[in-house]
């Protein structure tokens, strides 16, 4: 079995429809795993995947862990197999965790967001010495780049990644959330205000990946005197900047704390 994927909830089965959709891997080189039946069950009857048990584990050559953290900590025994690479989509556990957990050095870290649902995450992608070596590293690549875009990140700053990124897309959906708010309270349709602010944080993301810096466009839009400047003004007042930034170190943080080998 090329790949056995334990854990086929929104990260595990997003990866899964993407290596099938690129033609990465067949759906007969695909094995999962999930403690939920019902959710075997969907993904077995839309793509023919292989249903498995953790004791057909040495089967796999390679073993995607898309679980909770707290969730490994307590199967790592049951899911360590020496013969095996692993890549692990778990905040917070270090390489050295997954390596002492699992009996191997073959292991690979990453850190997607849900943009994996639609094809377009970001991903941080690290992994051992030996992980490079067997190729582990290079199919990992391979397996997240079938949901979007991946990036080489040092394991120092997968916390700092996974705070930012990982998370981000709640912050996002937050802001979108209080601009529709604010669109209903001087007048909007709920309905119509919420699809313009989903369509204006997409619009505003392609315009920032052509500028060299936020500031620029924000400067474009801000003209002397105008509405945007008003509005602007306000966000500082309510220190927007400031609550975003501590949101990335809290998350950070607690990245750091669920990566606790106790």
């Amino acid at each position: 079995m090329k790949l056995v994927i334990v854990g086929v909830g929104k990260m595990g089965g997003a990866v899964m429809e993407g290596v099938i959709a690129t033609g990465l891997l067949k759906t007969s080189e695909i094995g999962i795993i999930d403690h939920n039946p019902a959710i075997v069950d969907k993904w077995v009857q839309k793509y023919g995947v292989k249903p498995m048990k953790m004791g057909e584990l040495g089967q796999a050559e390679r073993v995607l862990l898309a679980l909770q953290p707290r969730h490994f900590l307590q199967l790592s025994d049951e899911l360590a197999r020496p013969s095996v690479g692993y890549i692990s989509t778990m905040a917070g556990i270090s390489t050295t965790v997954l390596a002492r957990r699992l009996g191997t050095k073959r292991v690979v870290r990453v850190m997607p967001n849900l943009g994996a649902t639609i094809g377009k995450s970001q991903s941080a992608v690290t992994g051992t010495k030996e992980a490079r070596e067997y190729g582990d590293l290079a199919f990992g690549n391979q397996l997240f780049g079938s949901v979007g875009g991946v990036y080489d990140i040092p394991e120092n700053l997968f916390n700092a990644f996974t705070g930012m990124v990982g998370s981000g897309p709640a912050y996002a959906a937050v802001f979108a959330e209080a601009l529709a708010d604010g669109g209903v309270r001087v007048g909007l349709p709920r309905a119509q205000a919420n699809e313009l602010a989903a369509k204006l944080l997409i619009t505003t993301g392609e315009l920032l990946l052509q500028k060299a810096h936020p500031a620029i466009l924000k400067d474009e839009v801000a003209s002397p005197g105008g509405t945007t400047i008003a509005g602007l003004e306000q966000i500082e007042r309510y220190t927007f900047r400031a609550a975003a930034i501590e949101a990335v170190i809290a998350a950070t943080k607690r990245g750091a704390e669920l990566g606790m080998d106790e």
